[in-house]
């Protein structure tokens, strides 16, 4: 698994849900084949935190996701958020935080608030703090 594929719908819903979360960062989990790198379905979710500084999946979104694409024979293969003002790259706080070692880490950037899919999102592997940009196709 070197990369993460995702479909262009999803990609501006994404966009659209972090758009509609502002000044807050938006959160949510995404479907579909781990091994293939292949998300399938966006589940948006709550932030705890209701923040634009941070970002924490409230935890009954989390229980009910999870049982969703568990349900449905997915895998949980990335975690989104967005970060409001700032790049697509995980924080030291996202670093920090990170839990699951094998789903991608998804972020977008609302920066230029009109830049498009390809611009404003990338993927990343978080594992033990280090942060590790891979390819993100969107089509």
């Amino acid at each position: 698994m070197t990369g993460l594929v995702l479909p262009a719908a999803i990609g501006a819903q994404l966009l659209a849900h972090s758009r509609s979360e502002l000044p807050n960062e938006a959160c949510g989990l995404l479907a579909g084949s781990l091994a293939g790198g292949r998300a399938t379905r966006y589940h948006p979710a709550r932030n705890v935190e209701a923040s634009p500084l941070r970002y924490n999946v409230h935890p009954e979104d989390l229980v009910r996701i999870t049982f969703a694409i568990e349900d449905a024979g997915e895998e949980l293969v990335a975690i989104f958020h967005s970060h409001t003002r700032s790049a697509a790259v995980p924080s030291a706080t996202d670093r920090r935080t990170a839990m699951y070692p094998d789903p991608f880490y998804l972020l977008a950037s609302l920066a230029d608030p009109d830049a498009a899919p390809e611009r404003a999102l990338r993927a990343w592997r978080i594992f033990r703090g280090q942060a590790f940009e891979v390819p993100l196709t969107i089509g």
